[in-house]
């Protein structure tokens, strides 16, 4: 999303060389990432699940929004250049635009992911019995986050 790089207009931007580890999976330092040229990988448990190229992607939303850890490593590929947003709690709540397209990017992400595991859970339907990781993983999908707190302290 362009527009995501004319409210950043004036902020300085920091350079990254291929290899630099941008964010570390597990660290919490709640800086928001704002792509504004080159190619980063994101990767889960060494595992790479994306691939981020487009100017104006933003990448540590989850970590800022939900104040834990981030779940991902983002490593550059090539030299990238992006604005670090060190108060980006302040700077979403400052900035509607930029939180309403955040909120639809992640609700995209959970519609996508969602439907990945239903469609893994309907594959194997009948198949196997043991689905119980994923029909946990819908189950927190869909609850709300008071709900999942209580059903981990039962645990």
């Amino acid at each position: 999303m362009a527009d995501i790089l004319e409210f950043c207009a004036g902020r300085q931007a920091r350079a990254f060389s291929a290899g630099d580890i941008m964010i570390s999976e597990g660290g919490q330092d709640n800086r928001l990432f704002v792509l504004i040229e080159g190619q980063v990988e994101v990767l889960r448990k060494q595992t790479q699940v994306s691939y981020i190229d487009e100017p104006g992607s933003i990448f540590g939303e989850m970590s800022v929004l939900l104040d834990m850890p981030y779940s991902a490593t983002v490593k550059a590929l090539s030299d990238v250049k992006a604005y670090v947003i060190d108060d980006a709690f302040t700077f979403l709540a400052s900035k509607p635009e930029i939180a309403i397209y955040v909120a639809s990017l992640l609700a995209r992400r959970l519609y996508y992911t969602t439907s990945y595991l239903v469609d893994l859970q309907q594959q194997a339907a009948g198949k196997r019995e043991d689905l119980d990781l994923v029909d946990r993983i819908l189950e927190q999908l869909v609850q709300k986050p008071e709900e999942s707190k209580a059903s981990k302290r039962k645990k």
